[in-house]
């Protein structure tokens, strides 16, 4: 259906009721007027109200700038300025878009749904690519390839290079590859230098190569969907005014994590529909991105980005031969400048922290240079954090040169300061922080306000280790996805070939899955078939199969695989795209291939693929499920299981947690020693910048933690505290002793050793798992607990008679370790026990004690392994060692 505005006769005015006119007020007296404003405070309520020309709205961490920007698009609507369908609003992250959806939702009711241009930066570039894909060489029913099938015809390509994918790996030039495309480079721009580092040269022309056969297959990967939007609108002006007139209002979130085409993306779309260049710039300005800048200017010429040069094919050119500066005097003035667009972009630069994969702190920097006459709304109020928390992160960031500057601030009381800990090694490290977190637990704290943010994945080793041996329930965020297993690829592979017959990738991925007698010879002859002919894979297998170039056998099954697709393509049109899986996956072989499989995951591979066909209930159609499943990666985790969680500091970004412990701050380990030597000042910055979203994660309790001696890939390394330690007030910090086992010092004048006390050597311990081993080991007759023992009958025991604490190492007085016994231990998490294959002494229906979880029913036993359902906790598996008949 044609929208109203588009049915006037050309010439005649939009109409929009005038702000504060009679329809304006009458509208809101209908609708009991805006109550969506209730609750801002006023540098909110200013964001959302200033509805003309640009804006940039610096939002601190826990400071509401999700609510500021869903209010301010309910506040457009509600005033009558723009309809839904004339509202651009970007996000990041699919989470993020799912949340403004169903905020707006509770807002205004049903208007979220009339607006399809809320989402992503990629789903939204993608949505227009399909849309005008033939002006891309591409047809509306593109693939959109993941990184492992990028990957995949990276080494399809060396091959035909003859170039050795040892020395020259894949998965490097993908790497290469995505970084030119963030910054909008085309393979006809690539800088000689930047090719020459790969290949020995060659890295270009394999850029070149891979777009080419992109084309072919029908494809795209996450770069194009923003870099050949960029191209279709350079090369169709008429494509670009088409959207222009259509966003009367831009909004973009976590604007300070745009890389350079997202940039050029998003100024092209901002431009006035009858301008032809830039807001404040002549048309006769080429668009620079910032490796050809000098310190001190991001992009272009002093106080402005870029320009459109429309002469040139694909993105925005290289000329070296100008420097920013040269056209100074050229640059419009506000007054002069064309009329701009509202655009909203909302963003913190202390939060800066994705500059490894292209994102440029500069563009929200240079925001007032880029649109004349911006004006800037700081939000400083903190609704997160405690006093202290915010004063440790405020002082720390203040560090950083780069940065607009603001200072975050809360109406809340000053709470705990923020503790600093030092451990003499990495295992003492994970140890107190067992020890800490066990603490909390017994203060009534829920497992899923706890959180451990780390600098490096392998950090987690210890702590997963140590939490195993706990029983402390845990989950790792930023783990292996459910649409990455093997099974699900193979499925979603096929119905792949379905939607897009010329995806090559997902063809070779299944032509022999499950077997068929189509191995790698028959696979190459296809190959190369398809490269004389410049036809993909599976075009290239029908024109063989009337072939005698294939053996008999290969040739019947690949006869076979061929008409298979037809037919599953023809009744795709006519039958239910959840209907469609169950039949391709039976009539494939490929569900019967696993039922046949005696390994022991089998059974939870086949449950798997009975979960992607419930998935796909969500969705209208097969094109739809596909690609959601190519730009969603949000974890599918259990959230409501009560666990820690464990993750990089990086995959913490808009999470909050009433408590988080951040372990490793080291010098080399955090700041890394690898992000300074690469990128020098700017680095630190960033490191610094991302300690700051470390501490603004947490809402009530901080705590840091460093060690003077870590394991790094099996290597013991001596370090020393990070520098940013130093940059915290003392007035917000307490130093606290590790609780993981002695001191941090321990030898060289640092500090108290571990072994200077040893008024007892037994082990008093007092954590959870240690008395819930005491009181298991009273309960019984003798003294005995499954082959423990009572430590205080024990003759090895020097525990004091006060019952206070020794000093905590465990040795008994021969100067071994005194013999604990370990807590019941959950198998959860990541990291699962595996069973022993001994047999349980337990039954089916058994009624069971579990110290933690309390009484329960055996309902499923495996191995040495029972599921219990138990009567509060719910269902859990245990060790069956861990528990006791009732």
């Amino acid at each position: 259906m044609t929208e109203p505005n588009k049915l006037g006769h050309f010439g005649v005015p939009d109409h929009r009721p005038a702000s504060g006119g009679i329809a304006a007020r009458a509208r809101a007296a209908a609708t009991g007027g805006p109550r969506y404003l209730d609750g801002l405070n006023p540098e909110q309520r200013e964001a959302v109200e200033t509805l003309e020309g640009p804006v940039l709205v610096l939002a601190g961490a826990g400071t509401g700038k999700t609510r500021v920007l869903t209010t301010r698009i309910a506040h457009i609507l509600s005033q009558g300025r723009a309809r839904p369908g004339e509202i651009l609003s970007v996000t990041f992250t699919n989470k993020a878009a799912r949340e403004m959806k169903l905020r707006l939702g509770q807002m205004l009711g049903q208007a979220v749904e009339g607006m399809p241009w809320l989402g992503t930066f990629h789903s939204i570039g993608g949505r227009i690519l399909r849309t005008h894909a033939e002006m891309a060489q591409l047809k509306s029913n593109f693939t959109v390839l993941d990184t492992d099938d990028q990957v995949r015809l990276l080494k399809q390509l060396l091959q035909a290079e003859d170039i050795d994918d040892k020395r020259w790996p894949a998965r490097m030039l993908a790497g290469l590859i995505d970084g030119w495309k963030n910054r909008g480079l085309m393979p006809s721009q690539v800088p000689a230098g930047e090719a020459a580092v790969f290949a020995n040269g060659k890295g270009g022309k394999l850029y070149t190569n891979y777009q080419e056969r992109l084309k072919i297959l029908n494809a795209a990967d996450f770069g194009d969907l923003l870099l050949e939007n960029i191209r279709i609108f350079r090369e169709h002006p008429d494509v670009l005014r088409q959207y222009q007139s259509r966003f009367k209002f831009i909004l973009v979130d976590e604007y300070q994590d745009t890389n350079v085409a997202q940039y050029l993306w998003l100024r092209l779309l901002a431009q006035a529909p009858s301008g032809s260049s830039l807001p404040g710039l002549p048309s006769s300005q080429k668009l620079r991105r910032p490796d050809e800048g000098v310190p001190g200017e991001a992009f272009g010429v002093a106080g402005t980005r870029q320009s459109i040069d429309s002469s040139q094919d694909g993105s925005p050119g290289l000329d070296a031969s100008r420097r920013p500066g040269d056209d100074e005097k050229n640059v419009a003035t506000p007054a002069s400048a064309p009329h701009l667009k509202n655009i909203c972009c909302v963003g913190d630069d202390d939060q800066s922290i994705y500059g490894w994969r292209g994102a440029e702190v500069d563009n929200i920097l240079r925001f007032e240079h880029d649109f004349p006459g911006a004006k800037v709304i700081r939000l400083e109020r903190n609704y997160r954090s405690t006093g202290h928390i915010l004063a440790a992160a405020s002082y720390l960031i203040a560090h950083n040169e780069g940065r607009l500057g603001k200072t975050l601030r809360t109406e809340d009381v000053d709470g705990e300061k923020v503790t600093v800990t030092g451990a003499w090694d990495s295992e003492e490290e994970a140890r107190a922080i067992g020890e800490e977190i066990e603490e909390l637990q017994r203060k009534g704290e829920k497992l899923n306000e706890i959180a451990i943010l780390v600098r490096a994945s392998y950090q987690m080793r210890e702590l997963e280790d140590r939490f195993v041996t706990l029983g402390l329930p845990y989950r790792v965020i930023g783990g292996p996805r459910f649409y990455e297993r093997a099974e699900i690829r193979d499925a979603l592979a096929y119905l792949r070939v379905i939607n897009s017959p010329a995806d090559d990738l997902a063809f070779e991925r299944i032509v022999n899955v499950p077997k068929r007698g189509l191995g790698d010879a028959t696979v190459q002859l296809l190959h190369d078939h398809a490269r004389k002919r410049r036809i993909p894979l599976f075009e290239a297998a029908r024109a063989v199969v009337e072939t005698d170039e294939l053996k008999p056998k290969a040739r019947g099954a690949l006869r076979d695989l061929v008409a298979q697709f037809d037919r599953w393509r023809a009744q795709a049109e006519v039958t239910a795209h959840t209907e469609l899986a169950e039949i391709v996956l039976d009539e494939s072989g490929y569900t019967e291939m696993w039922q046949k499989d005696r390994s022991a995951d089998a059974a939870g591979r086949l449950e798997n693929l009975k979960e992607l066909v419930r998935s796909m209930e969500e969705f209208e159609n097969l094109v739809g499920f596909l690609e959601h499943i190519a730009l969603v990666m949000d974890r599918d985790g259990e959230a409501e299981e009560d666990a820690v969680s464990l993750m990089t500091l990086h995959s913490a970004k808009g999470l909050e947690f009433d408590n988080v412990f951040l372990p490793g701050w080291e010098e080399g380990l955090f700041p890394s020693q690898r992000t300074l030597d690469e990128q020098g000042r700017a680095g630190l910055e960033e490191e610094r910048r991302l300690a700051h979203v470390g501490l603004t994660r947490a809402r009530r309790r901080a705590k840091l933690y460093f060690a003077t001696n870590r394991r790094i890939h099996g290597t013991w390394t001596t370090t020393l505290p990070s520098r940013f330690l130093d940059e915290l007030p003392a007035a917000s910090v307490e130093i606290t002793e590790s609780k993981g086992g002695g001191g941090w010092g321990g030898a060289g004048g640092y500090g108290a050793s571990r072994f200077d006390n040893m008024e007892s050597f037994g082990s008093s311990y007092t954590t959870p798992g240690w008395q819930r081993a005491q009181a298991k080991a009273r309960r019984n007759d003798q003294g005995q607990a499954r082959g423990g023992f009572d430590e205080e009958q024990s003759a090895f025991s020097g525990s004091r008679s006060d019952g206070s604490r020794s000093n905590g190492s465990g040795r008994d007085a021969f100067g071994g370790f005194a013999r604990k016994k370990r807590a019941p231990m959950t198998i959860e998490g990541e990291l699962v026990a595996k069973s022993t294959g001994t047999t349980s002494e337990f039954s089916l229906d058994d009624r069971v004690f579990h110290q933690k979880f309390g009484y329960g029913v055996v309902v499923k036993i495996d191995g040495n392994k029972l599921t219990i359902a138990f009567d509060k906790a719910g269902e859990k598996k245990v060790v069956d060692s861990f528990v006791e008949r009732a």
